[in-house]
């Protein structure tokens, strides 16, 4: 099984549209609130270039926010990350 981490906050439309497509799926992920964490936004913009929520990672691999997730879903790429199981 493939791991699934998406970086959000509580209060973010995008994070809430992201998760109910990995829902829809049904595919477990961790998430990880960063609305009060400094340390993990810097984190995040220095792995992704991104100040933005949500950031999703498959594998270790950045996958980006809320619309790269649904665009690699409409062309068939998502469910071949998903496929893949951890290192």
């Amino acid at each position: 099984m493939a791991d699934v981490k998406i970086y959000t906050t509580p209060w973010c439309g995008y994070c809430r549209r992201a998760k109910a497509l990995l829902d829809r799926k049904s595919v477990s992920y961790q998430e990880i609130d960063v609305d009060n964490d400094l340390e993990k936004r810097r984190w995040l913009v220095e792995a992704t270039g991104q100040s933005t929520v949500p950031q999703i990672f498959i594998n270790g691999a950045s996958v980006g926010g809320c619309d790269d997730l649904h665009e690699l879903d409409r062309r068939g790429g998502l469910d071949r990350l998903l496929s893949v199981d951890a290192p």
